[in-house]
């Protein structure tokens, strides 16, 4: 797996070049050279200005694409099975009491989508899934895919991991086993336990919904 991925990164950088190369024939021709300071300096960060910025954008739409046709109906808070008053209560106890109830994580993950977040959440239960399975080809394959779906810089669901953790990241991608992603699990559960859970706890969103459980039922007429 170690050496498919490495291959896997040459070739994406290989089809990256020879597009930017392309664009700037096209300039060229056009007598639309850019600058040298602004030639194509293809990297990882693509924080520097020049025409690969283009490419990867064109990238960036097409990925979007594909992952927003694979998440079309994601089941929402009200999909799932409705929390009882005395366990959406529990939820302001503690992060971890909210993480740790199925209809917790459904109607948090349905606050985070509002925030633009939702990504957090999916990676999270990614590696959850992850962590379950035994299978090492099926191991490889969902490590593969949670780096493109979640790690990548060119995919639209990129969580944002400090350069430390990306690094072991890059590390453990060599030799892929089901905690691959385990500190980069941790660092997203700390971020929405400090950034999104408290907002989530004194939404509108929350309350509406401990107001909506405490209502009673409504009665049929005989």
């Amino acid at each position: 797996m170690g050496s498919e991925w490495v291959q896997m990164r040459k070739r994406q950088m290989q089809v990256h070049q020879e597009a930017t190369a392309s664009v700037l024939q096209s300039q060229h021709r056009m007598g639309n050279v850019p600058n040298a300071s602004n030639a194509c300096c293809f990297c990882w960060c693509c924080c520097c200005s020049c025409s690969c910025l283009t490419v990867r954008t064109d990238d960036e739409k097409i990925q979007k694409n594909t992952y927003e046709r694979r998440t079309e109906g994601i089941a929402n808070c009200d999909d799932s099975p409705k929390p009882t008053l005395e366990d959406a209560t529990t939820w302001t106890m503690s992060f971890q009491r909210l993480m740790k109830s199925p209809a917790g994580r459904s109607c948090f993950r349905q606050f985070l989508r509002t925030e633009f977040s939702e990504e957090n959440m999916m990676f999270w239960l990614a590696c959850e899934e992850l962590k379950k399975e035994t299978n090492k080809t099926v191991v490889e394959e969902k490590v593969k895919q949670i780096y493109e779906d979640f790690i990548s810089i060119l995919s639209p669901k990129e969580v944002s991991l400090d350069s430390h953790v990306r690094d072991v990241i890059n590390k453990n991608m060599l030799e892929p086993t089901s905690h691959t992603f385990e500190d980069a699990q941790q660092q997203i559960y700390t971020l929405m336990q400090r950034d999104s859970y408290p907002r989530y706890i004194n939404s509108t969103t929350y309350a509406d919904l401990l107001r909506d459980l405490a209502e009673p039922p409504p009665t049929t007429e005989p």
